[in-house]
């Protein structure tokens, strides 16, 4: 048996490797872990195909496909099905889309995989095996993240990516924001064995890595025991946070201590009011710059991710945000306009409203509106969000945040390029058009 698994190109790879050179691309750790996850007594062949780093070719000798899709990527990953299905081989989609989306998703599929497919994969892979293969398979309520094989790295091509070195402790998070994936898709967090997760580690032998968990700190005695875990392995590494990491000494010291060097934090907005009305109220009346003081003084880089396009939003936000950033010196600022994921709390308000504009997933990618705003028009947020970019990436806006930051310039001066070349080219790696065309609009 010979399996293909498949991760579409998505909004920034377009145009074949898209904004950034190959080698700034970290690992994607879905393919490796389903690989890993094969039944060793079925011998089969396993091959990955990450369309970021390559193209795919539907007339490859395969046996069995299986996609993982993003909303963002569902339309290709529906046309990558299409061609695949057309030759008479069977097609698998899973991922957040099909967890969210699994009546639209199976029919385009032979199968669908509806949650995590640590149990529900190994299963449908002997189905197919048998010749018995099922509809759908959804995730056990009960499933736990122990003693689990060590994903496959050694399948994808170090020499494409910064880091093969990606990993994950806990899934999930313990917020419920209203605009966030996380809490409709994936429901309760789960956590691995903190030995299992420093198993991994010891095997790969990394000098640097990078933790995808959504919410490193989301349960904050796990994530010490976690730190103290790492100290002695001398690794640096990065991950996801919130800004509530800076509010516990003890938690903000052991990640310091255990080789942290840079944390995503999403700060989101500046506004309480907008806080509040996407449910992050723990966001509310906290000091961002003290935060950012905070992490600085312990050499950790900050990449901090603002939201355009909240109901209290106005187009004064643009600016206001992109000067904050600029003043309060974060190390890497991010931009996205706000999207109403399918099965969100956010997209079923919205629907209610009559606001949502279009149901075409290709534009669900954080830099397309796709939704009425309620204090500006839809080319506003657009435009205005583009602006934040281009203002943030000025090569003066640049020079200010890094000679205030001071962490880590010899990767924080080549990351701002090459987000400055991205600032300044989103017309070439989304629709030039920011307006929706004909025929794409919700009923």
């Amino acid at each position: 048996m010979k399996i293909a698994l498949i991760s579409p190109r998505g909004p920034l790879y377009r145009h074949r490797s898209g904004i950034w050179k190959k080698s700034l691309r970290y690992a994607p750790l879905t393919l490796t872990t389903l690989a890993s996850l094969v039944p060793p007594d079925l011998n089969a062949e396993v091959v990955l195909m990450d369309e970021g780093i390559g193209d795919v070719d539907p007339n490859c000798d395969v046996d069995l496909v299986g996609i993982s899709a993003i909303t963002g990527t569902a339309p290709r990953s529906y046309e990558l099905a299409a061609q695949f299905r057309a030759r008479g081989v069977p097609v698998v989609i899973g991922g957040v889309h099909a967890t969210l989306m699994p009546e639209e998703v199976m029919q385009h599929a032979d199968a669908t995989v509806v949650g995590y497919a640590e149990e529900t994969w190994p299963q449908l892979l002997r189905d197919f095996a048998a010749g018995r293969l099922q509809k759908r398979y959804d995730q056990s309520p009960h499933l736990k993240l122990e003693n689990l094989p060590f994903p496959r790295r050694d399948l994808l091509p170090a020499k494409e990516y910064v880091t093969l070195h990606t990993i994950e402790a806990t899934r999930g998070c313990i917020h419920k924001c209203e605009f966030c994936v996380v809490p409709s898709a994936w429901g309760r967090p789960l956590q691995k064995p903190i030995g299992d997760v420093i198993a991994d580690i010891r095997q790969m032998r990394p000098r640097k890595l990078i933790f995808l968990d959504l919410n490193l700190i989301s349960d904050t005695d796990y994530a010490k025991e976690l730190f103290r875990a790492l100290a002695p392995l001398g690794v640096r590494w990065g991950g996801l946070s919130t800004t509530m990491i800076a509010w516990d000494d003890e938690l903000l010291d052991l990640a310091a201590e255990s080789g942290c060097s840079g944390l995503l934090l999403g700060f989101e907005s500046l506004s309480d009011g907008a806080l509040s009305e996407t449910r992050k109220q723990f966001n509310d009346r906290v000091d961002y710059k003290t935060v950012i003081e905070r992490l600085h003084a312990r050499k950790i880089a900050i990449q901090g991710c603002f939201v355009f396009g909240f109901d209290d939003d106005t187009t004064d936000v643009f600016e206001r945000t992109a000067q904050f950033a600029i003043d309060s010196h974060i190390d890497l600022p991010r931009y996205a306009i706000l999207t109403p994921f399918p099965g969100t709390p956010l997209h079923n308000r919205l629907g209610r409203e009559g606001r949502l504009l279009t149901t075409d997933w290709s534009y669900y990618d954080g830099q397309h509106v796709v939704y009425q705003p309620a204090r500006m028009t839809a080319d506003e947020l657009q435009r205005g969000t583009e602006r934040a970019w281009k203002m943030t990436y000025s090569y003066g806006g640049i020079a200010k945040r890094l000679a205030g930051a001071r962490v880590q310039l010899g990767i924080a001066i080549p990351a701002n390029l090459g987000y400055r070349f991205y600032a300044h080219h989103l017309n070439r790696y989304y629709t030039c058009d920011w307006s929706l065309p004909a025929g794409r609009r919700a009923a």
